[in-house]
């Protein structure tokens, strides 16, 4: 199987979680490392958690961990397996420093804290034209 490098490939990162239109909130894989992961989202008019043009801390939640979903979705892809089905296990913080706008472009930086037995430990933060809009802190987990 060819390994794609990292993508802004829509449907190429789309397969690589398991969340479906119109629940997609990711659609850029900028960078990957084994503990690091640069995510990218272009937000619509039209998303779910667009309220009165704003994109809500809700969906900035969301767009993280669908971030950490792509993680291990990549992972997943070199090894030639599919990706399994995770969920948010706690979320220990999280701040939203301003609501982004429709039409905004967020940039998440994942970082991989602790990985064991399925349980992944990461900070997030989330940028908007460079500057931090939301932080947090989470455990997801694999079914």
């Amino acid at each position: 199987m060819e390994n794609k490098l990292p993508s802004s490939d829509q449907d190429f990162v789309e397969s690589l979680i398991p969340q479906r239109a119109p629940f997609v909130m990711v659609h850029e894989l900028s960078e990957y490392s084994e503990n690091h992961l640069i995510s990218g989202f272009k937000i619509k008019e039209d998303n779910l958690f667009v309220q009165d043009g704003y994109f809500q801390a809700s969906g900035l939640i969301e767009h993280q961990a669908q971030s950490v979903a792509l993680h291990t979705g990549y992972k997943y892809y070199l090894l030639g397996k599919d990706a399994p089905t995770g969920y948010i296990g706690a979320i220990k913080s999280f701040e939203a420093e301003t609501l982004p706008k429709a039409g905004d472009q967020l940039k998440s930086e994942v970082t991989i804290l602790n990985e064991v037995m399925g349980v992944t430990l990461v900070d997030i933060i989330t940028r908007l034209n460079g500057e931090v809009i939301a932080k947090s802190q989470m455990k997801t987990a694999v079914k």
